[in-house]
């Protein structure tokens, strides 16, 4: 039930008051927490401290955005429970649950600060998938916000600014700086449907936190200060970008400046009274599809720009979806479900643990846990990067929008068939020896070209709130700041880079995640719901995570940390990340080097591993519902990589 009653801009008491009151439930069924230190941290002294208060211990103070912050514990709440990736965004979700809102409530709360204060990441003109598990059916939904290609895309709409003539030159400046990387956005068209479906609170009543923090000012975290700062160049050939990310002397913002954003909090009131139709119809609408269509630059030297070809009517004709999630038993003690296509991720992840089970991995885990997660095992890093490269395999070649390319045989069954997931653990070689390039499956005769297009950024968040539903949502405006076109204050992404850019493969074969009017790109985004048993019902674990074409190992291994080798919360967030592609090259991040990494690596390349060490960036959030000391409890995660904050029930 969508309420339209006049907005204002609340102190964070009042907002939870007036929270209370609305929505489709009525006051007797919301459960409200009155704990006055509720969603606040505890600081060095013990004292509870408010998020985005300014005072000393206030996570939400801006820092120089640091590769790995040492020394996090798994936090603890008996309610309900918020993680996001940065401070601000996870306290306006943890206020909504506090006033007796849903995990879906929430999602939309900590999406719309998202877009303020992360805009690297994620915008209110991206795309999400969210998993979402509903307490009292104990049923699992995959929620689609993906975006898609305009009508008029062809297979040549990212490589020729005329589609229909082979020698056409490429979009200008290049295809992600240019209109034509911009979809039509989905993440609200899927918040909207899901809170119609899950929400107990007013819509219009959850975007209070973001309009404040848009009028009143925000100071710039390190994450976004970065951002601004080595995207300078591609921002400033906006005239809207300029404002909103740089000083009047022509410098972009650092990190650490007080700023506002009016005009995205002019959009937050449009979508808070006219519901997420107001970006699919009307001025915003039209905003956005002539911003899309700009074809000079902003800047003194007119920078030529290709220009999109999406209209008003692929915005009012956009729609998100519900689908099946992709499950899976997992050694016939869990049950994991996770996204579906257009994601490649989901299947990929079940995939992986679907060859992983035929292996005793609680032999390899990692030594001395407790330090941040401890250094893995030589055998749990062959063990889970072969999985991966045999599953990304298939991925590459089988898996692409399945409302136009349908997957092999009969679909998600084919291709998680316990029987096949043995033959393909077959090919692991039980002595660590890396395979290098795995092969496909066989999964029938299906004449597709292999893609390997790389993905960038995003955001995740994990949600439970006080009546057991839980949300699980990674959040994405693709590489960092998107298209770099702005307008109402946010981004627009440049999802469709996702795509092929070519059609068809050198050998003209043509490739799944191609182009096509109305589809979706391929992505690797995979929210993850983990149950005790072989259904839903006795919730586990929520997590996922940012990071593009590696979402899929770093979600693998806070699973596999978390389910095979016992790490809390924390441990299973903060542990090393560590995975492959299908490519010869085995991950192991070095991000954290207070940890002595040399062991694992000498013994990967003895077993024929090629090791890239670098720091990686991601960003898993993780929720786990546990038993400690004969309570249950909610225990959270939050990736040392990132800026974010677990906050819960009580000051955490």
């Amino acid at each position: 039930m969508r309420t339209t009653s006049p907005l204002w801009v609340l102190t964070p008491l009042a907002f939870a008051l007036a929270l209370s009151g609305c929505g489709s439930g009525s006051d007797n069924d919301l459960a409200v927490d009155n704990n006055a230190q509720s969603c606040s941290v505890v600081s060095s002294t013990g004292a509870p401290v408010v998020v985005g208060s300014g005072v000393s211990g206030d996570p939400a103070a801006p820092e120089a955005a640091s590769g790995y912050r040492l020394g996090y514990k798994a936090k603890q709440s008996s309610k309900y429970m918020v993680v996001a990736n940065t401070p601000l965004a996870t306290k306006a979700g943890c206020d909504v649950l506090k006033a007796g809102g849903t995990a879906v409530d929430a999602a939309v709360a900590v999406q719309a600060v998202l877009g303020l204060v992360e805009p690297q990441s994620s915008t209110l003109a991206g795309s999400a998938f969210m998993m979402y598990y509903d307490a009292k059916t104990q049923k699992v939904v995959a929620y689609d916000g993906r975006e898609t290609a305009p009508a008029a895309a062809t297979g040549y709409y990212l490589v020729r600014q005329d589609q229909g003539d082979a020698s056409s030159p490429a979009p200008v400046p290049n295809a992600r700086r240019s209109g034509r990387s911009i979809g039509v956005p989905g993440v609200m068209r899927m918040l909207d449907m899901a809170h119609k479906e899950h929400g107990k609170l007013g819509w219009d009543k959850l975007f209070g936190e973001g309009i404040q923090l848009a009028t009143n000012g925000y100071r710039i975290p390190g994450r976004m200060g970065d951002a601004i700062r080595s995207n300078a160049a591609s921002l400033a050939l906006d005239a809207n970008a300029m404002a909103a990310f740089f000083n009047a002397d022509g410098s972009p913002k650092a990190t650490g400046t007080l700023t506002t954003n009016l005009p995205y909090a002019q959009t937050l009131r449009a979508l808070a009274s006219g519901g997420a139709d107001a970006m699919y119809s009307g001025p915003l609408a039209e905003a956005i599809v002539a911003k899309a269509a700009q074809s000079v630059g902003d800047d003194a030297a007119k920078t030529p720009i290709t220009p999109s070809l999406m209209t008003v009517n692929d915005l009012k004709n956009y729609q998100a979806k519900k689908r099946e999630p992709v499950c899976t038993t997992y050694r016939a003690a869990y049950y994991v479900c996770t996204m579906s296509p257009p994601s490649s991720g989901g299947i990929a992840i079940a995939q992986s643990l679907g060859i992983l089970e035929n292996f005793d991995l609680s032999k390899h885990g990692p030594t001395n846990p407790a330090n941040e997660g401890g250094v893995p095992s030589v055998m749990g890093v062959h063990l889970v990067s072969e999985a991966e490269r045999l599953a990304y395999a298939d991925r590459d070649k089988y898996v692409a929008d399945t409302d136009f390319i349908p997957l092999p045989g009969k679909g998600v069954s084919t291709m998680l068939g316990k029987a096949y997931l043995k033959q393909r653990a077959a090919l692991i070689q039980p002595d660590g020896r890396s395979m290098g390039v795995a092969p496909a499956g066989a999964l029938g005769d299906v004449p597709l070209g292999v893609d390997k297009t790389i993905e960038y950024g995003t955001t995740h968040f994990s949600i439970v709130d006080a009546y057991g539903n839980v949300v699980s949502m990674t959040s994405t405006v693709e590489s960092s700041m998107g298209s770099y076109h702005m307008v109402g204050g946010f981004l627009l992404t440049n999802q469709l880079t996702d795509f092929s850019a070519q059609p068809a493969d050198s050998a003209g074969v043509p490739i799944a995640n191609r182009v096509a009017p109305g589809k979706r790109p391929r992505s690797t985004m995979a929210p993850t719901l983990v149950f005790k048993g072989t259904q839903p019902g006795d919730f586990l674990m929520a997590t996922g995570s940012p990071g593009g074409g590696t979402i899929i190992q770093y979600v693998l291994k806070t699973v596999v940390g978390a389910v095979d080798w016992g790490l809390d919360a924390q441990q299973a967030t903060s542990l090393v990340n560590f995975g492959a592609t299908n490519s010869a090259t085995t991950n192991v991040d070095g991000a954290n080097t207070s940890l002595d990494l040399t062991g694992l690596i000498a013994g990967l390349q003895a077993k024929g591993h090629t090791v890239n060490s670098g720091a990686q960036s991601s960003g898993v959030s993780t929720i786990l519902r546990v038993n400690r000391n004969g309570q249950t409890k909610l225990e959270g995660g939050v990736d040392p990589r990132r800026e974010g904050i677990v906050l819960g029930d009580g000051a955490l």
